[in-house]
Formats: C-alpha cells, sequence, structure tokens
C-alpha cells in the first residue's frame, strides 16, 4: 500500500491523523496546526490515510478499518525512522490514531483525540444510505444527519475518488470503535458537535482529559485555537499563538 507523508521540519515529529474525505495538508496545514507546532519547535508527519489524498486509494472495503489504517502509520513511522511519538487524531483520524495506540502501544508516548463519541457515524446513519450519496450525489441522508453537509461537499470537491470513499465509509462501518487507550490520552470536542454523541462515556472509556469548546461545531473545532491551547500543552509544546 503506497502511503503518501509529508514532513515538516522541526524536533520530535508529531503525528497528524486527518479525517474521513479529506487530507492531512487540508486538515493539519491549512489550519494552522503545522505552524502552531513549528513555533513550539516541534516538527510534524502528515500522511494521507489510505482512499485519501496522494495515497493509494483502494476500492474494496475489505482494503479499511482502524487496524488497517494504523498499520500504515506504523509503516510510516518506521520509513521515517521515528520511534516513540505523539499523536495527534481528528474525526475518523481519532479513531486511526487509537487503533495505532491498541496496534503498538510502545509507539505511542500520548495521544489527542478530537471530533468523536461513542458513536460510529457511518453505520448509525446506514451504511448502505453513505455510500449511495457518496457515489450518487443522491440525498439519501436525513437533513439532521452531521453527514449530510460533508457528503454534499464532496460533490463539490475536486479529485476525490468516491469508490474508495464509499469503500472507506463500509469497511470502517463494519469494525467496532477502538474505545480504549492505555497511553495518556486527551478528548477534544466541540459544544456543538453533533459527531461527538456520548462524549463524556467515551472519555471514560479512554481515562481521557476531556476538553468541550463552547459554540464550536465539526468543522470549526479543528481550526479552533481553544484545541490547539488545550492539546500542545499536553503533549509538553509550548503554546505561541
Amino acid at each position: 500500500m503506497r502511503i503518501h507523508v509529508d514532513r515538516h521540519p522541526g524536533q520530535d515529529p508529531v503525528l497528524l491523523v486527518h479525517g474521513f474525505a479529506t487530507t492531512g495538508a487540508l486538515t493539519w496545514e491549512a489550519t494552522g496546526w503545522v505552524a502552531a507546532l513549528a513555533a513550539a519547535g516541534r516538527g510534524a508527519l502528515v500522511p494521507d490515510l489510505r482512499g485519501h489524498g496522494a495515497s493509494e486509494k483502494p476500492h474494496e472495503a475489505s482494503a479499511y478499518s482502524p487496524e488497517l489504517l494504523a498499520r500504515d502509520l506504523l509503516a510510516v513511522l518506521d520509513e521515517q525512522g521515528v520511534g516513540g511519538v505523539d499523536v495527534i487524531g481528528y474525526s475518523m483520524g481519532s479513531w486511526v490514531a487509537l487503533a495505532l495506540v491498541g496496534l503498538a502501544p510502545e509507539r505511542v508516548r500520548r495521544v489527542v483525540v478530537g471530533g468523536v463519541g461513542t458513536v460510529e457515524q457511518f453505520g448509525r446513519w446506514g451504511v448502505a444510505d453513505v455510500r449511495r450519496a457518496i457515489l450518487d450525489g443522491v440525498d439519501t441522508l436525513p437533513p439532521e444527519s452531521p453527514l449530510a453537509p460533508l457528503l454534499a461537499s464532496l460533490r463539490e470537491a475536486p479529485g476525490v475518488d468516491r469508490e474508495a470513499l464509499a469503500a472507506c465509509a463500509e469497511g470502517m462501518a463494519a469494525h467496532p470503535l477502538p474505545l480504549a487507550s492505555t497511553v495518556p490520552t486527551l478528548l477534544v470536542v466541540g459544544e456543538a458537535d453533533p459527531v461527538a454523541e456520548g462524549v463524556d462515556d467515551a472519555a471514560a472509556l479512554l481515562g481521557a482529559e476531556l476538553v468541550v469548546l463552547p459554540r464550536r461545531n465539526h468543522i470549526t473545532t479543528l481550526s479552533a485555537r481553544g484545541f490547539k491551547q488545550a492539546a500542545l500543552p499536553f503533549l509538553g509544546a509550548s503554546v505561541s499563538l
């Protein structure tokens, strides 16, 4: 599996794991995370998950699961010569980050996860309907679904491999969420984020410190200054925003 990764200069790089239907650059560079880490003297490893960006895009649902994507991250760490690492994941990337903790806890020092609760969203809204919305642009999801605006935006996004994203959604939904952590964990969510359903239970299951950002939703939490102000000190980095 060919996995694209950008390495940004700096000491002790942080592994940054993006979510569904986006890329590493859009998630972490465009929102100021790479710059914030650089200001704190930290580098960054920014991969594109399989099915996304410049990485390989299999069209089979069997090619996607939290563990398979986590194994890709482990291969990235090996290829980059990085042993122990701090990890930040967001949305679907949080599940991949937690799967990495389960797969190789000796490689993860601390993990920050954002934009998740206890509910797997693809299954919650029906995998078949999600697949149709991705592939055909059919409004098969109810308007209250937090996936509806994301999938609507996919119809306008250039260069998206819809077959790969449909396979990813189906494959990820077929596996239980990795709601466990054996390393220090921080969970950050927006107060107005419907994707973070069950966040208090999620924090308890993870043994995580929980930070809730007022008035932030699933999209605006990612770029929030408060997210960085919580995450960087947790990772032992100074905040300069």
